[in-house]
């Protein structure tokens, strides 16, 4: 087949084959949205703005001219990125500069010697003769030696001498706040899930053992999970826009009316009416339930095996409600689920234990709200967004 001819390569078609001795990454892997584009040169992990979700991008034209064991180190190196949290953990001021992206670069690619392309960061070689193998990002920057102008900085460097990161880390310093909350969540959730397939397997791979001491320390720290509901709230609000003669119209100013723009959302909450749903955990959910009733209007509906229609009311602001069951059966997601789909919601927060089969697929982003204690080991497993209050 000639070259023209030759299909693009397709990542998402290959990963499972080039992680089949990797059950930490390959795990992490199947929870990362894989793109592919020719809009950077080789590849990187980044956060989708609409979603809060992680994403590798992948110039295909890149891949294609690598081996499998480079296309593998490659694969690595964006997943380390994340475990490391060099995406979503706290930035320089003034933003990341070619010297922090090198030094994060570093930091991974001491886990790589051997595995990774031409003119990537690598600790003790040409021109990082004076970096230690196996520190950290902030040993590296606080160790930092400045390269001669030969070997790349203020230059282009000599044939293989690396110049730069070779992965692409734009806007990892331009993540909102409250999005990178979210993120982490997410990302943390899905760490833990490759971690515990990978301890199932009893093999984590190529993952030295200190790294996975690292990844497993950082999973007990916990997010801000109600920063993490204001922005799944935010980010579901529709935009309604009405002409006002109160705002000036910028493109033809005291010719048209300008515009005001009010952005609301109607969510449903499905409240669990189990026991495992007890007081304290409602009386906090409800706080921040309160705090959030200006961006939205809010449907409390509350369910077992089935909706109690009854008891379903819309959340006043300001009012107190009391924390108490309406019915005693079991569960059965299916049931607020199917009742959210008849109607029209932007979005649907479900207060539970998560102690039931999988639920239907819902019409509006989902979100689950429960307790450390369940969030550990749920009945299901989900790749929409659960939050742990604490």
């Amino acid at each position: 087949m000639s070259e023209e001819n030759k299909p693009e390569f397709d990542l998402n078609k290959h990963t499972a084959r080039l992680l089949m001795n990797e059950p930490f990454f390959a795990g992490l892997s199947r929870r990362i949205d894989k793109r592919k584009t020719t809009e950077i040169p080789t590849a990187g992990v980044t956060v989708d703005p609409k979603s809060a979700q992680f994403v590798l991008m992948y110039n295909p034209e890149y891949f294609a001219t690598l081996s499998d064991k480079e296309k593998l180190g490659v694969l690595k190196h964006e997943f380390y990125h994340l475990v490391f949290e060099h995406v979503t953990g706290r930035k320089p001021e003034g933003g990341l500069t070619r010297e922090d992206n090198m030094c994060m670069d570093l930091a991974i690619n001491s886990h790589l010697i051997g595995e990774l392309p031409d003119k990537c960061c690598i600790p003790g070689q040409k021109p990082f003769e004076w970096a230690e193998p196996g520190k950290s990002y902030e040993w590296y920057k606080a160790n930092w030696q400045p390269m001669d102008n030969s070997e790349g900085e203020g230059g282009e460097g000599g044939e293989g001498t690396p110049t730069d990161s070779f992965d692409d880390h734009s806007g990892w310093d331009q993540v909102d706040n409250t999005e990178n909350e979210i993120a982490k969540e997410r990302l943390k959730e899905a760490i833990k899930k490759a971690a515990d397939e990978a301890s199932q397997a009893g093999s984590w791979g190529s993952v030295p053992a200190q790294c996975r001491k690292d990844i497993l320390d950082r999973l007990k720290v916990r997010v801000n999970w109600e920063k993490a509901l204001r922005y799944f709230v935010k980010t579901s609000q529709k935009a309604e826009k009405r002409s006002t003669v109160r705002r000036i119209n910028k493109r033809f100013p005291y010719i048209h009316p300008g515009k005001k723009v009010k952005r609301t959302a109607k969510f449903a909450v499905s409240i669990d009416q189990t026991g495992s749903v007890d007081d304290e955990m409602l009386a906090k959910f409800f706080s921040a339930l309160d705090k959030l009733a200006k961006l939205a209007t809010f449907t409390v509906v509350p369910f077992d095996t089935e909706v109690c229609e009854d008891h379903v009311f819309e959340w006043k602001k300001g009012k107190r409600y009391k924390a108490e069951r309406v019915r005693y059966g079991g569960t059965d997601f299916d049931a607020p689920t199917k009742w959210v789909n008849e109607r029209s919601f932007d979005g649907h927060i479900v207060l539970t234990d998560m102690m039931a089969p999988k639920p239907v697929n819902s019409k509006c982003k989902r979100l689950w709200v429960t307790t450390a204690q369940y969030a550990e080991r749920p009945y299901f497993e989900t790749k929409e967004l659960v939050l742990v209050v604490d």
